[in-house]
């Protein structure tokens, strides 16, 4: 590995923020993009007509309802290293693209709403995080308010998330109390300022000793006391800070702040570049594959459509695992074995993009996608390999979509089919018919392609109600005896039998008993609720 490349590995932090919807997650992002120096004014988190919307929220529907509904990949310089953030949709409904981003990133940032403490979107993110042993470096957010006793947040991290919280910052009261923090590594007061401009340095009192009388006279007595009494406690029944448990996934630096008004947000992005971990190694069916190899390698995990309405355009959002890339670079598209020369690609911000010349390991570009490129498609310089872990969940909720012109059902098809190519969203055709048959997780997923269809495609179609509740995949072992094979299985389950965007066979049924039964009358079937896209 030349210095060139062990410099450009050093420097690179790629990471997603996460959390409970309404926790701060997009008005933190804003903070962290107006502190880095990437953008110039922060938008406004509710959506009204007279406010900007968030800057990483582009779709129409994110700008009316002030929610992210899609993952935005923003690239940018910080302090000499370079950030690739991945700000991922907050409501429940697209969790299901979370997840995915989640395989892209080497670090998670959580925001957590301290008046509330963790909540249940969150604990589902953190499981992901646990398998993968990401590291995750905690936000206490909305300290401006009346947040919860903070040993009692650290309580409620280790109780409801499996790890150990260490704090690195204290909070000095809350609400219209609150004063500040106390850095619990430099021994510094920094003082909260409402409305902080950007660039901006709260005072600071150095403040060595907790006994130091100067305290009183700093923050009042009575949060003095509540400071020296917070502080004594974590020096007794605290843990320390273990570097090995967090890069585990083990244990979390726990940082307190108000994202809103811009207080503590500057130092956790500071600390953030100094305990995140550069790109690690990512596995692949037969092997580990590091990142300072020589030959190009990576995953796609997202596929966005109409990122410029204008050209009905698809991007292939791929994760950088090895290698450098170059501008005109031939590569292996190992799921089709055809070569493809890139001079193209994109590094974004945002909505906005620009023509990547190279990229190195944890970048995260576009590759233009004309219906070729699937999620979790691998590329290489040639090696007959294939990246593993991104996950495909069974949808919840099941629809068939409504045309008010019927003219319009090649616009529909192309629509459905681009738009659920994105994976928020999921496509069924019957193995008999042509009706599709559209899956999600939650209710809300079809109200965004219903808009989408409308503002993107011209196409005017209500959603209705399917006499499905359960999918399932269909996996075949052909070992077991008397197994049964996928014709005939196709043969005897007709009705029931579907196949995904990925040609995958499913089982689309009515009850988990019509599914338990088939699985049942089936030798060397299995049925899954989840199957990995590679």
């Amino acid at each position: 590995m030349d210095a060139e490349t062990r410099r450009e590995l050093r420097r690179r932090r790629t990471f997603a923020i996460i959390s409970h919807p309404d926790a701060g997650k997009t008005t933190i992002t804003e903070k962290i993009l107006l502190f880095g120096g990437a953008i110039q004014l922060a938008g406004a988190v509710k959506a009204k007509k007279q406010q900007r919307s968030a800057r990483s929220d582009w779709i129409a529907v994110e700008k009316e309802r002030g929610i992210s509904v899609s993952t935005s990949v923003m690239s940018f310089e910080f302090s000499d290293h370079a950030l690739n953030l991945l700000d991922t949709p907050g409501h429940n409904d697209f969790s299901e693209d979370t997840y995915r981003t989640l395989t892209a990133v080497d670090s998670v940032l959580m925001v957590i709403d301290a008046t509330k403490g963790v909540e249940a979107q969150t604990k589902k993110l953190l499981e992901v995080c646990r398998l993968k042993k990401t590291p995750v470096i905690t936000f206490m957010n909305k300290l401006d308010l009346e947040a919860r006793d903070p040993l009692a947040l650290l309580e409620n991290v280790e109780e409801e998330l499996g790890m150990s919280a260490v704090p690195f910052t204290w909070p000095i009261g809350s609400g219209k109390r609150f004063k500040g923090v106390y850095d619990l590594r430099d021994k510094t007061v920094n003082f909260y300022a409402p409305g902080a401009k950007r660039g901006e340095k709260g005072d600071r009192e150095v403040i060595e000793d907790l006994a130091d009388v100067r305290i009183e006279a700093l923050v009042g007595e009575q949060l003095a006391d509540g400071l020296r009494e917070g502080v004594e406690l974590l020096e007794v029944a605290g843990d320390t800070f273990d570097e090995t448990a967090f890069g585990r996934g083990q244990q979390t630096p726990v940082f307190f702040g108000s994202a809103l008004n811009n207080f503590g947000v500057r130092e956790l992005l500071e600390t953030f570049c100094e305990l995140a971990p550069a790109p690690q190694p990512r596995e692949t069916r037969d092997r580990v594959v590091m990142p300072e190899e020589d030959a190009f390698s990576g995953f796609v995990f997202k596929i966005q459509a109409n990122m410029d309405p204008k050209h009905r355009d698809r991007m292939a959002f791929l994760r950088v695992v090895s290698g450098r890339f170059r501008r005109g670079i031939k590569l292996q598209h190992v799921r089709t074995g055809k070569p493809m020369i890139v001079r193209n690609a994109m590094t974004f911000f945002a909505r906005d993009r620009a023509i990547v010349e190279e990229a190195w390991p944890g970048d995260i570009i576009g590759i233009p996608n004309h219906g070729t490129i699937r999620i979790a498609d691998t590329f290489s310089e040639g090696e007959e390999m294939v990246f593993t872990g991104v996950p495909n969940f069974a949808p919840e909720l099941f629809r068939r979509a409504r045309l008010k012109d019927p003219m319009k059902l090649k616009a529909l098809q192309k629509g459905l089919e681009h738009v659920c190519e994105e994976g928020a969203a999921q496509l069924f055709r019957p193995i008999i018919g042509s009706e599709y048959v559209i899956g999600a997780l939650g209710q809300l997923q079809f109200e965004v392609i219903e808009a989408r269809l409308r503002d993107e495609y011209r196409v005017d179609a209500a959603f209705e109600s399917t006499r499905y509740q359960v999918c399932r995949w269909v996996r075949f072992d052909e070992e077991v005896e008397g197994a049964m094979s996928p014709a005939e299985f196709e043969d005897k389950w007709t009705k029931d039998c579907y196949r995904d965007a990925g040609d995958r066979l499913c089982l689309l049924t009515e009850t988990r008993f019509r599914a338990d039964y088939v699985a049942e009358n089936s030798p060397g079937v299995t049925l899954t609720q989840t199957v990995e896209l590679a």
